[in-house]
This record gives C-alpha cells, sequence and structure tokens, in this order.
C-alpha cells in the first residue's frame, strides 16, 4: 500500500529517548497497489496509562481494509515491542498475524496466517511497524545505512536500509524536504522496491 500525507497533527520529537518521545497523528490517502481507487489512512503514536506506548496504522477503502498495532516499551534508547497485530481483509488476500514478546522468557509466540509462530527474543528485535520508529531515529541521526533483526513470519529477518538523498515530497499542507530511504534487497531474491520518505522539517516523521 502506497501512502501519501495529508495532514499531520503533530511530530514525534527526536532524538529517541523516553523524555522526548510524544504523541502523533497523521492522515493519509491510501492506494492499494494498482486499482484505480483511492481510501483514507490513519497512522498514531499513543501513550497508554501503564507507560507503554501504542502505534498504530489503519487504512480503508471500499473493498479493503488494513490494521495494523505495535505496542512497545521504550528502554533508555530501546525499543522492546510488546506485542503486535496485523490484520488485512479484502480483495480475497486475506491476512492476520498475532505476537506477544515475552522478554522475561526471551521468547516470542503467536500465529501468521494460522501458523504457529515461536522464535527466540533478543535486545533489538522489532516487528514489522516499530522499525519504522527505530528508522525515524537513524535517519534524523544522519546515518546512511541501517540494519535491523525483524519478526517476518516465522523466522526474524535482517532488514537492511541506504539513504538516497533529499527529495521534495508534495503533501496537502504543500511541498516538504524529505530524506529518501531505500529498503536494500538482494535482486536475485526480490525485485520488490520499498521506498520511504521522512520530512526534514516534521521531525523526520514518515510522509509517504
Amino acid at each position: 500500500m502506497r501512502r501519501a500525507l495529508l495532514f499531520a497533527l503533530a511530530v514525534l520529537a527526536l532524538p529517541l529517548q523516553a523524555a522526548d518521545l510524544k504523541p502523533f497523528s497523521a492522515s493519509y490517502t491510501a492506494d492499494w497497489k494498482q486499482l484505480p481507487m483511492s481510501g483514507t489512512a490513519e497512522r498514531s503514536l499513543a501513550k497508554n496509562a501503564n507507560g507503554t506506548w501504542s502505534l498504530n496504522f489503519k487504512a480503508s477503502m471500499m473493498i479493503a481494509s488494513l490494521t495494523e498495532q505495535s505496542t512497545l516499551r521504550l528502554d533508555k534508547d530501546t525499543l522492546l515491542p510488546q506485542t503486535y497485530h496485523f490484520e488485512r481483509d479484502g480483495l480475497g488476500k486475506a491476512k492476520k498475524v498475532d505476537l506477544d514478546f515475552d522478554w522475561s522468557s526471551k521468547t516470542i509466540t503467536g500465529s501468521d496466517r494460522g501458523d504457529a509462530v515461536k522464535l527466540p527474543l533478543n535486545r533489538g528485535v522489532l516487528d514489522k511497524s516499530s522499525y519504522q520508529l527505530a528508522l525515524q531515529h537513524d535517519v534524523a541521526a544522519g546515518k546512511k545505512s541501517v540494519s535491523y533483526q525483524v519478526v517476518d513470519g516465522d523466522e526474524i529477518d535482517t532488514y537492511d536500509f541506504r539513504v538516497l538523498g533529499t527529495e521534495k515530497v508534495t503533501t496537502k499542507t504543500g511541498q516538504v524536504d524529505a530524506i529518501k530511504v531505500e529498503r536494500v534487497r538482494d535482486p536475485s531474491q526480490s525485485k520488490r522496491i520499498t521506498e520511504l520518505w521522512f520530512a526534514k522539517e516534521w521531525d523526520y516523521l514518515l510522509v509517504q
């Protein structure tokens, strides 16, 4: 799903430290691959009463919907996922993922499309949503290439990223300078292209 920023209510303050992590909310248009229609999407970060944070993404259009939620804690400058939920409906491509991160037993358990998941949990492992916060922090810190350990299906995969430069991105509030980041994949394994843009003037909020 491609996302284009319409409006940002607030932004994430950086560097990524417990005293500086602040709620944000952003609204996007949502285009699902090559379908000749678009929908709406919301991405937000909110602090819970127990001190954890909820990172949410919801997208919907006439014939499909997607929900993604990561609950996490922040320990010094490290994100510690607690739970992860992903659900997609419509278009004959339903998918559901639920994961629990038990830091006391250092185990990840849950299910992915009905298949059981059980993996070792080490500091630095992220889910498919929380790694975007880590990437946002590292881009703001000026890093040009970064790697993350991300739970992907029934394994922990390495996600590599590199900064490509600065581009103008058009939003509903006007053009903004954004850092363009690309996920690095082995072309012999996958031809998929993943690109992300982080707005410099909005504390590197993900805008597309």
